[in-house]
């Protein structure tokens, strides 16, 4: 393969990889609406239902915001009846939040069919195909969070 036909494609990987991100924001937005939330309350939501439930301080570090916006999410999640707060068993004086039921029921109504085609996309590909894509995204995940990282450092 000629240098510049791999430059080529390297560019086009570039570009669909920018148009998937802003294709998965546009499906955020829509939840968002639907949902009737903020893009970081769905952020958080996203995270909570990943890891079941999470203490208030874990959810900050992992929603990257301030021990107080977290709480003011949370507080305003739970009016709208998407989370719960109880004091852990095990440290009253930790916070653990989770999903309501009724949240579940509605995330599942609006990313359940997005995940559904998302794995009849991949049942096209082979195992050596899959483990390829897989790479790419994960080394492109730590890429964007570093960049993210990098950004936030800095001034204008």
């Amino acid at each position: 393969m000629s240098k510049q036909l791999s430059a080529d494609l390297r560019d086009e990987a570039v570009r669909a990889a920018a148009a998937f991100g802003n294709a998965a924001d546009v499906v955020d937005e829509a939840a968002a609406a639907t949902l009737g939330v903020n893009r970081t309350d769905l952020r958080i939501l996203g995270l909570i239902h990943t890891a079941g439930a999470m203490s208030a301080t874990a959810l900050a570090g992992a929603a990257k915001l301030s021990p107080a916006a977290t709480t003011t999410a949370i507080h305003r999640l739970g009016a709208a009846g998407y989370l719960t707060r109880t004091v852990d068993d095990s440290d009253r004086r930790r916070a653990v939040v989770a999903l309501t039921p009724d949240a579940e029921k509605l995330l599942d109504r609006v990313y359940g069919p997005v995940e559904r085609a998302g794995h009849r996309i991949l049942a096209a590909y082979s195992p050596d195909e899959l483990a390829l894509i897989t790479g790419f995204l994960r080394r492109g995940i730590d890429m964007q969070l570093a960049e993210a990282d990098r950004i936030r450092t800095m001034t204008t």
